[in-house]
């Protein structure tokens, strides 16, 4: 939305550049350093930061520093409340974790990134530890590949202009021309597979969920070591499993309604 939209709120966009300034790498921030990482002016900032205080989302801590409180994850708790993942998907995702003993995520995209919703951890212990809410990285995952297929020629431009696309191991796809012809064919096969191109030893397949009109609008898909489980079984044996359980997932008329209307 542009500034000067009537509509645009400049003190609401400010307050969450603050919020979003705190991280696993700066978590805790003095009202000098978030107005570094913001680019706003310190008195913007303090005055920001004392209202997260006033209203339980931030307190003080050591060294004149500001954290997030709990509280703050209310507002995630607000979407997945909202979201009827926990009493429709979360059984599905189940089953199908027991069926192939692995790991079993859902995500959306948040460009540059995929946002976990839900996820059924694996029996067995996995090289990394993903939890609802946690962020990756869209273009190394299956996950992100699935869901980058989906979006228009135009939008698919901006990710690309936008976003650097790092090698992450010595298979991550970085070169841009090189992704499109991927997604391209992620796009004509209906799912995606990825080959430790995020983290190495870590093989995984994905494929869409849709809402009621045949739109992607989340992304399904089973997690597994690479000692385990080769390239070929997850095509063969896991993917088919995926994409009924996604079927099944997006032929549920209230998801399917709810996500079209909120998203």
């Amino acid at each position: 939305m542009p500034r000067d939209d009537p509509d645009y709120i400049e003190s609401v966009s400010k307050a969450f550049q603050v919020i979003e300034a705190f991280s696993a790498e700066h978590p805790a921030l003095t009202i000098s350093e978030a107005s570094a990482l913001t680019g706003l002016t310190r008195p913007t900032v303090r005055r920001i930061l004392l209202t997260l205080v006033r209203l339980g989302f931030a307190q003080p801590a050591e060294n004149k520093t500001f954290v997030l409180t709990p509280q703050m994850m209310r507002l995630g708790y607000a979407y997945l409340s909202s979201t009827p993942v926990w009493d429709h998907a979360m059984p599905y995702m189940r089953d199908l974790a027991d069926s192939v003993r692995e790991s079993v995520s859902l995500a959306v995209l948040d460009a540059p990134d995929i946002v976990y919703v839900a996820r059924v951890p694996a029996a067995r212990s996995m090289t990394i530890t993903l939890t609802v809410g946690a962020r990756l990285p869209a273009y190394p995952t299956s996950l992100g590949r699935v869901l980058l297929a989906s979006l228009s020629p135009q939008a698919l431009d901006e990710y690309l202009a936008s976003t650097e696309l790092q090698r992450l191991t010595p298979t991550t796809i970085c070169d841009p021309d090189e992704l499109r012809e991927e997604l391209a064919r992620v796009r004509k096969q209906g799912f995606a597979i990825i080959d430790g191109e995020r983290e190495e030893g870590v093989r995984s397949a994905a494929v869409p969920v849709h809402d009621h009109q045949g739109r992607p609008i989340m992304a399904l898909n089973v997690s597994a070591n690479a000692a385990r489980v080769t390239v070929q079984s997850l095509e063969e044996e896991v993917v088919p499993q995926l994409l009924r359980t996604a079927e099944t997932i997006s032929s549920h008329s209230r998801f399917s309604r709810h996500h079209t209307a909120s998203g």
